[in-house]
């Protein structure tokens, strides 16, 4: 077809420049057919083993890819990119977070305090499977939901001259450090006012930040508009996150010997502490007490519980939201978590138990005048939550402005081109 056209246009055109001219307008076109018709590729870049909550995230979205042909997500362990080194630092922090919260403390402040040397560590350990995995996908947009992976990430693209368009999605609420909040990233998606407050002051420009909710897998809003009659006994709901920590035994006692209830408690990956907790509880309260370890059908016992006490994980906690569970919260990480239980408070999304000794006090109060208290933080979970959270995120991805990927070029092909252009 272009030999034909040419044909026509050869004694008024140099036969080499149309020929040059029309292949460029053919490939063009053929890129603009391909893009109508093929799915926009993103690249989430996530964690296994730092906790549930990015994990859970990366699934809430792409629950919602499967309802649109026209995204295709690929979601990558940061960690694993950087090989054994790197992946078992990331396994390291369950047991970290489990035994020694003093210790994660300090790993947390150090990180925020020297966040432009993690960056540049972590680069220079996942740069070279990073650069592969790109010229496989060839992502349209990246994606990150790990602190770890937004400077370390935008390090290498401009390095290597990359033009992918490159965001964050922050997976904490309130306590945001340098990590979440890289001055270069193309947008920051935030889950909180306080979070986007955070960002800048760290620097980032206020137009790079949107709020849009915190994502929950669908499984959990289901239950949103469920219906308690009035409560005769009471089911408590014992959860401390993905990795089970805390002084569950005896806030499970305590509440076994002063009410009317059963208590479901969620040890999580902790094999030692469900095990304690088989051996404490059952043989003095029967079915009474009932122990899990990590669950996959958490909703399930979220719907039949009345009452969640929790550590202040915001996936937990917007889970228990999400489902319209009233929360109690014991205690929580430092560093990340520090600030969550007040932000419970401050939405009158659940209340902050400081002491345990204070907890049954607490649950009097909740309980009190036909449960007014506890109606009252279930109306507010209802007006909070954004159930919209997860599709409001990816039209926006879906709105941010492709360019076209460069693939990624050897180095010694722009050696050799400039010794030959020196010739």
């Amino acid at each position: 077809m272009i030999n034909m056209i040419i044909f026509k246009f050869k004694r008024k055109v140099p036969l080499e420049s149309c020929r040059k001219l029309l292949t460029n307008i053919f490939v063009r076109l053929k890129y603009l057919e391909r893009n109508d018709s093929v799915t926009k590729k993103i690249l989430v870049i996530s964690s296994d083993h730092t906790g549930h909550g990015h994990k859970s995230i990366a699934e809430a979205l792409h629950e919602k890819i499967k309802m649109d042909t026209q995204i295709d997500i690929q979601v990558v362990d940061g960690f694993a990119l950087g090989g054994k080194a790197l992946l078992n630092i990331g396994k390291s922090y369950g047991p970290i977070t489990r035994y020694s919260a003093k210790l994660w403390d300090m790993i947390w402040h150090l990180s925020a305090k020297h966040s432009t040397l993690v960056d540049k560590i972590i680069e220079r350990m996942i740069r070279s499977n990073l650069l592969t995995l790109l010229n496989k996908v060839k992502p349209d947009l990246i994606l990150s939901i790990h602190p770890n992976f937004n400077g370390s990430v935008i390090n290498i693209l401009r390095k290597e001259n990359i033009h992918v368009p490159f965001g964050t999605l922050i997976a904490d609420l309130v306590n945001i450090y340098p990590l979440w909040a890289d001055q270069r990233v193309d947008f920051i998606l935030s889950p909180t006012e306080e979070a986007k407050e955070k960002c800048i002051q760290f620097g980032v420009p206020e137009e790079k930040i949107h709020v849009v909710g915190f994502p929950v897998r669908e499984r959990f809003h289901r239950y949103s508009n469920k219906q308690r009659g009035k409560i005769s006994t009471i089911n408590f709901l014992m959860m401390s996150g993905g990795e089970g920590v805390g002084n569950m035994s005896g806030m499970a006692e305590e509440l076994l010997e002063h009410f009317d209830c059963t208590v479901s408690i969620i040890a999580g990956r902790n094999e030692k502490l469900k095990m304690e907790l088989e051996s404490s509880l059952k043989k003095r309260f029967g079915d009474r007490a009932k122990i899990f370890g990590f669950v996959k059908n958490i909703q399930d016992l979220m719907r039949a519980a009345d009452i969640a006490i929790t550590r202040g994980s915001p996936n937990v906690m917007f889970e228990a939201v999400a489902t319209n569970l009233p929360i109690i919260i014991t205690g929580a990480l430092p560093g990340q978590e520090k600030d969550n239980p007040r932000f419970a408070e401050k939405y009158n999304l659940g209340v902050f138990c400081q002491n345990t000794e204070q907890l049954t006090s607490i649950i009097e109060d909740l309980l009190g005048k036909d449960g007014e208290r506890l109606s009252s933080i279930k109306e507010s979970q209802k007006n909070f939550i954004n159930q919209q959270a997860a599709e409001d995120i990816l039209k926006f991805l879906v709105s941010v402005e492709e360019q076209e990927y460069m693939p990624v070029k050897k180095k010694r092909f722009a050696f050799a081109f400039a010794i030959a252009s020196n010739k």
